[in-house]
């Protein structure tokens, strides 16, 4: 499967086609449009949580909420458009330290940084947790679910302590990071492969969960942790008791790029968003003044949000790499693949 993404933060839509899922797919829009609601809620969310209530609208590729086997076009309005397009929005010469401007105004060639930030803005973030929610519903069929918890916002390790961090935060008009955990259970043995680099499954998901904007880091089970101790407290004993099985899951459910039966356990570091009330020192790009970055309307902290869209990406990764093991054009074909596959393994 692939897609592709489209739109801007202040544009009309965001827009995206799926291209690869099977045909008769039961499709819920009312559960993608929760998972649109809960990627906008969380603790020290901006103004425009306020303003934007997604939903999707699909406008291809579903027939009596089923898919047909043809790619899958939809939309997703930015009801904030409707405040901006009658505007004469001025040019951005301010780069913001931490953000995509001045690298992508210097690559595309742009004066105007505009250009560059609608673009590179989290908003996109919104087709893809509807590209996941999609994906969630392909990976239920299989009984596989990815979920998600944040354990720490700007290094505080419980709820009630990380809400006063990030009121401080916002007081001094600053922003706040933190560390999120993605695991995903029901995973069969063989999803990815050790026969090339491109086709290891920690390295899928690697890639995709850095796709995701503002996220700097991620580790698999143990993790860096694993560098500290040594291979006898390290790798996960093989048992069996009519099955293969592990009593521990350092790896965190892959190795050799191979997955292994366990639940896929993996953490990802989100740094601070760039965007701050109290502005870091920049240049302007045009003057080559000494300037403070522009601020452009924000949030404080959205690592509850990118909670949401991590487990979307990986529940992308997980739906494609089913299909490619499983095969079959329409979810009848590959649930009878995977039937077949999973009493091999039983047998094995």
């Amino acid at each position: 499967m692939r897609y592709l993404t489209s739109g801007e933060t202040h544009g009309e839509a965001l827009a995206a086609i799926i291209e690869g899922l099977p045909s008769n797919l039961y499709v819920d829009k009312n559960f993608i449009d929760n998972e649109l609601k809960r990627r906008q809620s969380g603790y020290g969310r901006g103004e425009r949580m306020a303003i934007e209530k997604d939903t999707i609208h699909i406008l291809s590729g579903i027939r009596n909420n089923k898919t047909t086997g043809a790619p899958l076009c939809f939309l997703i309005k930015n009801r904030d458009y409707e405040n901006w397009k009658d505007k004469e929005i001025p040019e951005i010469t301010k780069p913001r330290p931490g953000h995509a401007d001045l690298s992508g105004a210097i690559k595309y060639n742009q004066r105007d940084m505009r250009n560059i930030l609608e673009r590179a803005s989290a908003r996109e973030t919104a087709a893809r947790v509807a590209i996941g929610s999609i994906a969630k519903l392909l990976l239920n069929n299989f009984g596989i679910t990815v979920k998600s918890k944040v354990l720490e916002i700007g290094g505080k390790k419980n709820e009630e302590e990380w809400k006063l961090r990030i009121d401080e935060a916002k007081k001094d008009g600053d922003t706040l990071g933190g560390i999120i955990e993605i695991t995903i259970d029901g995973v069969p043995i063989g999803l990815g492969s050790h026969t090339q680099w491109d086709r290891k499954l920690d390295a899928i998901l690697a890639y995709n969960i850095m796709s995701v904007q503002a996220i700097k880091g991620v580790e698999f089970g143990m993790g860096f942790y694993a560098a500290k101790n040594s291979g006898l407290m390290v790798h996960d004993e093989i048992y069996y008791n009519g099955k293969f099985y592990r009593k521990t899951n350092n790896a965190g459910g892959i190795e050799g790029g191979i997955s292994n039966g366990m639940p896929i356990v993996i953490k990802a570091a989100m740094k601070p968003i760039p965007t701050l009330r109290k502005p870091l020192k920049s240049v302007d790009i045009n003057t080559k003044e000494e300037i403070e970055a522009v601020y452009e309307r924000s949030d404080v902290t959205a690592v509850e949000a990118a909670s949401v869209v991590l487990e979307a990406v990986c529940a992308w990764v997980i739906a494609d790499e089913c299909t490619k093991k499983f095969g079959g054009d329409s979810i009848s074909e590959m649930l009878n693949n995977y039937n077949l596959y999973n009493k091999y393994v039983e047998e094995y």
